[in-house]
């Protein structure tokens, strides 16, 4: 999840044209075209069938299904708004803001939830790190210092293709901690540069010569950014709220941004290392070497001029955030302080000013959905929901007599492949990880692992499909994979990344006594 930051004017070199493209003359003589007719603005109406069955949804489980034994009105009323709230949020009625602020509405209307509760989550502070994590992502656009290092990589690896798309990655794992945005980062620098790199040597999306280039470099950036954005747990929004949620349940994990990236380092560097190669193999680009990309990248690089006063201020300050993320438990420093620090610092020196955070719409669309479904999600916990449907899911399976580990691996997979239901990585924690991290406690696996596995496994399935998330959408929207190679490489490369998860990751957290 993330935002689409476009760059603005004046702030980064414009894309490399390719060689003999012509721009069409301008004459000062000729007259200025008319002004456009005024179009009447276009109505969004909801969309009826969506909207018929996510009302139906929570209806049908509020009166037909029904009301278990040990289960309160109250918990099974907001459970079956819950389930509306959720098909809604797949199945966009509405506008996912517009649609989950109604469904709070009901819920207050029909008394499940007080004002004050059905409105407690709007303080959560993991919602808030998210929101101004949108307003970095924007700095990082704005500034062009995204597009520096991402070119500074491409300089000096990319004379091969392999060697292209490893500098792309490795640059990607730099900026992610500072830039919690997996679809900013993609939508804000990769892509452009994938393009420009790509169009440059003539390989052009919907054509056959998309897979000269194009196509390789789009897939190998978007299978490994998932391992990118789970190295650090400040390199995605989903991170952070899987672990608030965690908290509600129960499950604290100590010295957060620590502990996640020791458990993370080697699966996620494994993975990270062999993907591009593994891709390389399964996936091949028609031109295996790219002698012109370090010189495209040195030509970007001049353009863009040396680093200018901004980019050192956005440099100075999200190391300053980065150290408070790693440091703050023991300074007694909250992440989300640290954030509204490094925040404040960009608008006082002025790279970025208060324009920038209102524009950024999706920013405060999260701030809405998310504070929502999360807050639904802790009623449901405080009411005793969540326990019963955890006690039930481990009396199940432990009348199949299943050890730990084997009932570890079947609900990490129904995680995983429950994804293919799902339009965005935070909407499925929102709706799915506290019910599966109470499932995994009720089988006896050990709290911090279940924690920690559920929300490595969120980063994961993020490229499963074009639309699994918001870094899926903008690289399919390229052009340059068609869908059913989307469909079957994101297959493939989810088994592949299970092996490794599974085989390095239980040796690595055996290590570090996860248990």
């Amino acid at each position: 999840m993330g935002c689409l930051c476009s760059k603005p004017q004046g702030q980064a070199p414009p894309p490399l044209q390719l060689q003999g493209s012509t721009s069409p003359p301008s004459s000062s003589s000729s007259p200025p075209p008319p002004p456009p007719p005024p179009v009447a603005e276009s109505r969004k109406s909801v969309k009826i069938i969506p909207l018929i069955i996510s009302i139906s949804i929570g209806l049908i489980v509020r009166f037909l299904v029904p009301k278990p034994a040990k289960v309160s009105m109250q918990a099974w009323q907001l459970f079956a708004i819950f389930l509306s709230t959720i098909a809604g949020l797949v199945l966009s009625p509405l506008p996912v803001g517009a649609w989950a602020f109604l469904c709070l509405t009901i819920a207050i209307i029909t008394k499940t939830l007080s004002f004050s509760a059905a409105l407690g989550a709007f303080t959560n502070e993991v919602i808030w790190l998210i929101v101004i994590s949108f307003f970095f992502a924007r700095g990082f656009v704005k500034t062009g210092l995204g597009d520096r290092v991402a070119n500074c990589f491409v300089k000096w690896l990319g004379k091969s293709t392999l060697g292209l798309s490893y500098g792309l990655t490795f640059s990607e794992v730099l900026i992610s901690p500072a830039m919690p945005s997996t679809t900013a980062r993609a939508g804000g620098i990769y892509l452009p540069i994938i393009k420009s790199l790509s169009l440059s040597v003539g390989s052009q999306p919907g054509h056959p010569s998309s897979r000269k280039l194009g196509a390789y470099l789009v897939q190998s950036q978007l299978q490994s950014a998932g391992n990118s954005s789970a190295l650090f747990l400040t390199a995605a929004a989903q991170n952070m709220l899987g672990l608030k949620l965690a908290e509600q349940v129960g499950v604290i994990v100590s010295n957060q941004w620590v502990t996640w990236f020791k458990a993370a380092s080697l699966p996620a560097m494994v993975s990270l290392l062999l993907s591009p190669f593994v891709l390389y193999h399964l996936y091949p680009p028609e031109m295996k070497n790219t002698p012109d990309a370090p010189s495209v990248a040195r030509k970007r690089l001049k353009d863009m001029g040396p680093v200018k006063r901004d980019e050192w201020v956005m440099i100075a300050t999200m190391l300053l955030a980065v150290s408070l993320w790693i440091s703050g438990e023991a300074l007694g420093i909250a992440s989300v302080v640290a954030a509204m620090l490094a925040l404040s610092i960009l608008l006082l020196l002025g790279v970025l000013d208060w324009d920038d955070c209102l524009s950024e719409k999706l920013a405060w669309d999260t701030l809405i959905w998310f504070a929502v479904v999360v807050g639904m999600a802790g009623q449901l916990t405080t009411l005793g929901f969540i326990t019963w449907v955890s006690n039930c899911v481990g009396d199940f399976l432990q009348s199949f007599s299943l050890s730990w580990p084997a009932a570890f691996g079947v609900l990490q997979a129904s995680y995983f492949f429950i994804h293919y239901l799902f339009a965005s990585q935070t909407a499925h924690v929102g709706a799915l990880y506290s019910a599966f991290l109470a499932m995994h406690l009720a089988a006896g696996v050990p709290h911090v692992l279940s924690a920690l596995a559920l929300s490595y496994n969120t980063n994961l399935f993020g490229a499963l499909t074009h639309y699994s998330s918001g870094q899926a959408a903008v690289y399919y929207g390229a052009g340059y994979v068609g869908l059913p190679d989307v469909f079957k490489i994101g297959f493939i490369m989810a088994l592949f990344n299970a092996v490794i998860w599974i085989s390095v990751g239980l040796f690595w957290w055996k290590i570090w006594g996860l248990y």
